[in-house]
């Protein structure tokens, strides 16, 4: 009988698990997993195989818990790492990324703004090379 193998991928308010050998699981060993979801208030979507959990939990507690059940696992860890892009902070595009902001205002900073983002705006004037 086949492993099941998880990807365990943390967000900011749940988790995701990816069976990427699904089909190769007994039936028997995919009720065990729909029941695992079943008991977290989870979604099991099978034709992504995945399925998610609206629980915070590191990938730590999961091989915990994962080892705790019956299930026979083979658990990884898919480290998603989401950068923040610099928002401008100030004047009439407060809120908007510097890569959303028009050309003409870009400039206009470059030459009236000697504050903390300078270094963020020179570097996006570069990339579009104006």
């Amino acid at each position: 009988m086949a492993k099941a193998s998880f990807v365990f991928t943390s967000r900011k308010n749940s988790f995701e698990v990816h069976i990427p050998n699904l089909e190769s699981l007994s039936v028997e060993q995919i009720q065990e997993i729909e029941s695992f979801v079943q008991k977290r208030k989870g979604i099991f979507d099978f034709s992504t195989y995945k399925f998610s959990v609206q629980k915070r939990m590191e990938y730590g507690e999961f091989v915990k818990l994962i080892n705790s059940l019956p299930l026979e696992v083979n658990c990884s860890n898919n480290p998603i790492v989401i950068k923040a892009k610099p928002r401008i902070g100030f004047g009439q595009y407060k809120g908007i990324q510097y890569s959303e902001l028009p050309n003409s205002y870009l400039l206009w900073l470059q030459s009236n703004y000697s504050g903390q983002d300078k270094s963020i705006i020179l570097q996006e004037i570069k990339i579009r090379k104006l």
